[in-house]
């Protein structure tokens, strides 16, 4: 029995010690290190996402995996899209250079007026034929003007068939590839942050 006791107080001891000096372990970080941390979570959250999306595209559309298979490099990212006769959405990405495998982190955003109401949550899915393209991508951003119609056929529907303008774009909702790609007043640009 008194070897009970002992033990129990050593453990307790130990125990006490132990819930004692965790708060001095989570403060010798410095708030450098903090950030640092928190910026490679979010990094982590983005790279599942796209690639996530990207193996989805890959997965459902043949002639995307011969597209992915010429480019240069891709991008991906999770888009909300709001509206209340105001729309508008905001995301994450991020645009990878298929050789190097250098990632860069970039944002979404988008606004119009119209008779939207609701909410949508979708992927984008870039690819670039070339390294021009890709870089002008990835350092001045992009501006989409208007609907990208990706109608190939029934067998091919919500996917391109091809480059235009050294770019295949490709929209995924819940329910799979969607035929028309939205990007309209949508733009992208670097993430100073994750970067």
């Amino acid at each position: 029995m008194r070897h009970n006791r002992w033990f129990a107080f050593l453990a307790g001891g130990a125990l006490a010690l132990l819930v004692a000096s965790t708060p001095l372990l989570a403060e010798d970080k410095t708030e450098e290190e903090w950030k640092s941390m928190k910026k490679e979570a979010k990094q982590q959250q983005v790279d599942a996402t796209a690639g996530a999306a990207l193996d989805k595209l890959l997965k459902e559309n043949p002639k995307a995996k011969e597209l992915y298979n010429k480019a240069y490099g891709w991008a991906a990212f999770d888009n909300l899209k709001l509206g209340f006769f105001f729309s508008g959405g905001g995301g994450k990405g991020v645009a990878v250079n298929k050789k190097t495998k250098k990632r860069t982190y970039m944002n979404m955003g988008a606004a119009g007026f119209g008779l939207s109401f609701g909410g949508k949550k979708y992927q984008v899915v870039f690819l670039f034929q070339d390294s021009q393209t890709f870089n002008t991508f990835v350092t001045k951003g992009w501006q989409a003007q208007g609907n990208v119609n990706a109608t190939a056929g029934a067998e091919n529907a919500g996917g391109q068939t091809g480059f235009v303008n050294g770019l295949a774009i490709y929209q995924i909702s819940g329910e799979g590839l969607m035929a028309n790609v939205d990007v309209s007043g949508t733009k992208y640009w670097k993430d100073d942050d994750l970067n």
